[in-house]
């Protein structure tokens, strides 16, 4: 496969497993540009991309806004907290009058789930999500899925577990539906309140108990409470919520082999995850940060690819 499925990453679900493949291949030889003294290449030179974020972001914007410089790309970035939106623009308006200078993709971060979908079918430029609402985080669990290809050189058969506020959490679901088109077997582990109901039909395995779940899994993708997207209290105290499924370096000591530990950011220190496992050595928490990089250079080139005659 030389070029991707689609001209939109807007979810996991949409895309094939070639295209993730394709996606890693050209992602290991950015990798290699990213660590080269002159970091930049001209792929992009004739490409603007407008960075349309609806919600804070620090890592996934700054990660994008890199990705589109080392591939000489121009750039706009928009915050809704400083525009019209404030004042009652919708957000096909907005899009329309970035589109009208002449932008050709469009990498969106939106609260409300299917933004990223809505565009698609109105507008012409390329849209990358960024993450919508609690549904999809696309590019987050392509880094992820590729920071486990890079240590174990497959995903075919590999034990993934996913710790924390599954309910909540839009890398959750992207996770799930990437490792498992890449053979992976997955599993949830939380609080039975932070667990969706009939999650088990995405063909996952649940577990209640952490320890458990470290015993079974290669690798621990430990996701933090999110509280921002809480209506109501899912859980009677964050101290709790430690004391029985919080990791810490005693638990991962205790275990007949090593287990990996990622994390997508930010680490509530001290609550998913304790400091001593954040930077130990079983923590790729950074590979995931440099891949994220070199993973959306690779999106970024293969769906301006598409735009090529």
């Amino acid at each position: 496969m030389s070029e991707l499925s689609t001209k939109h990453l807007l979810g996991i679900k949409h895309i094939l497993k070639e295209d993730i493949e394709l996606i890693f291949e050209t992602a290991d030889k950015f990798k290699e540009v990213i660590n080269r003294p002159i970091k930049k290449v001209p792929s992009l030179r004739d490409v603007t991309v407008a960075n349309l974020f609806f919600e804070n972001s620090t890592r996934t914007r700054i990660s994008f806004e890199l990705a589109e410089k080392r591939l000489s790309a121009d750039t706009v970035n928009f915050s809704a907290s400083s525009s019209s939106v404030k004042k009652g623009e919708t957000l096909l308006d907005t899009v329309n009058n970035i589109l009208s200078m002449k932008v050709d993709m469009v990498v969106i971060r939106h609260p409300a789930p299917g933004a990223p979908l809505y565009l698609s079918r109105h507008i012409e430029a390329n849209i990358i999500n960024a993450g919508d609402g609690t549904h999809e985080h696309p590019t987050q669990a392509l880094l992820d899925a590729f920071s486990i290809r890079e240590k174990y050189g497959d995903l075919e058969g590999r034990k993934v577990c996913i710790f924390g506020d599954i309910q909540h959490s839009r890398v959750a679901l992207s996770n799930i539906l990437c490792l498992t088109k890449l053979g992976a077997q997955v599993a949830v582990c939380g609080p039975p309140t932070l667990i969706p109901k009939h999650i088990d039909s995405l063909g996952v395995k649940v577990e209640y108990d952490v320890r458990k779940a470290l015993q079974w899994c290669d690798v621990a993708n430990v996701l933090r409470i999110q509280l921002e997207r809480q209506d109501i209290k899912y859980i009677p105290s964050i101290r709790e919520y430690t004391n029985y499924f919080g990791i810490n370096k005693a638990m991962l000591d205790g275990l007949d082999k090593e287990v990996l530990i990622m994390h997508p950011g930010p680490i509530n220190r001290g609550v998913e995850l304790s400091s001593d496992v954040a930077d130990s050595d079983h923590s790729i928490i950074l590979n995931q940060v440099e891949n994220g990089v070199a993973v959306r250079m690779a999106i970024l080139y293969l769906l301006a690819s598409k735009n090529k005659v």
